[in-house]
């Protein structure tokens, strides 16, 4: 029962998070020139969205997990 608390918790977070942030955004590094001994790279800013659906669907989730552990312990 403690586990499932738990999770629901996680999903509720997870889904508040999706929705403040609503996508990931991190920087990678490319070889652009490799001639020799003359190295040029570039840094690209990539980013994942995240669609509100998803945020969504977390927080319904876990709030449903939480609200069914919550009856059954009475």
């Amino acid at each position: 029962m403690r586990q499932n608390t738990n999770f629901a918790i996680l999903l509720i977070v997870l889904g508040i998070a999706a929705f403040a942030y609503q996508g990931i955004t991190f920087k990678t590094r490319e070889k652009a020139v490799d001639i020799g001994s003359v190295h040029v790279t570039t840094e690209k800013t990539r980013n994942i969205p995240i669609p509100p659906v998803v945020g969504a669907i977390a927080l319904i989730g876990g709030v449903v997990l939480l609200v069914r552990n919550g009856k059954g312990m009475y």
